[in-house]
């Protein structure tokens, strides 16, 4: 059941060294604030799960955090190369990075099959690819009543998943809008979910088909506004693009990025000052 408490609680309460973690948020509502939480509080060794890994994933795996990636694309969007989690993947750097490399639909079948409590996913796909012969979790099934072929995955049920929303209600009821991805799915099928949103409403007003999460699918809500800044969030406020262009130059040399995580994360309390910093220096 949902509790509203602040960004560093939960992750103090949720996110354990070893853990499984899947941040979610398509092009939109990325955790950005959560991301930055968990490296303030060392966390290591975690299997990072995301269908598109792109900058809070290149910090994670620079800073130390992850053994594992499970992953169907990742890359700075409309920018290039994610610099940290290449050169963890050709170098070590900072650790040695597992990576098991899927496709978008095997992904987000595994979302949805974790969700419904399921061991694998069965779908069409696959076929004509060479995946197999780099991922040993994709295997063939049988259909029992036609003959078919099929592909078949794991379930994605991580220990916690980590969102970004626009509101939740007092009572912890969640509301999303907007390009939503797989954020319910990713909810839905781990054991504790944390969401950071723009802020707490008296009642949640959502539209038709409008994504809600109800507070029994959720361990946590903390406001933090922004949070998923340099990405959008639907309703409040832009993507900056800009940033992207930069963090490509960031990235690239270690010096660099270490020099930047110090600044900006490491000597942030929380994600506002995060956010002071940022506008002082011209980012924002």
């Amino acid at each position: 059941m949902a509790e509203i408490m602040s960004l560093k609680e939960a992750v103090a309460a949720f996110v354990k060294d070893g853990a499984t973690v899947a941040m979610e948020g398509f092009t939109h509502l990325i955790p950005h604030a959560a991301a930055h939480e968990v490296i303030r509080q060392g966390r290591r060794d975690l299997t990072l799960v995301r269908m598109t890994p792109d900058i809070i994933y290149d910090q994670l795996i620079g800073m130390g955090c992850a053994a594992k990636l499970i992953f169907s694309w990742g890359g700075n969007p409309g920018v290039g190369s994610l610099h940290r989690l290449r050169d963890a993947v050709e170098n070590g750097w900072p650790g040695k990075l597992e990576i098991v490399e899927h496709a978008h639909a095997a992904m987000a079948n595994a979302y949805e099959a974790g969700a419904a409590g399921l061991p694998l996913a069965v779908f069409r796909g696959y076929l004509g690819t060479d995946h197999e012969t780099v991922n040993p979790d994709i295997k063939r099934i049988e259909c029992p009543f036609t003959g078919e072929v099929l592909a078949c995955v794991p379930s994605i049920r991580p220990d916690v998943a980590v969102i970004h929303a626009q509101q939740a209600d007092k009572r912890g009821n969640v509301l999303l809008w907007g390009i939503t991805g797989v954020q319910k799915e990713a909810v839905l099928a781990a054991k504790n979910a944390i969401v950071t949103v723009e802020e707490v409403v008296e009642e949640i007003d959502a539209a038709m088909n409008a994504t809600i999460l109800p507070r029994w699918t959720v361990s946590a809500v903390c406001v933090v506004p922004r949070g998923a800044h340099p990405s959008y969030a639907h309703g409040y406020y832009k993507r900056h693009n800009a940033f992207y262009k930069r963090w490509d130059e960031i990235a690239r040399d270690r010096d660099s990025f270490r020099e930047w995580m110090d600044r900006y994360v490491m000597s942030a309390e929380l994600f506002d000052d995060t956010w002071s910093k940022l506008k002082a220096d011209g980012y924002v």
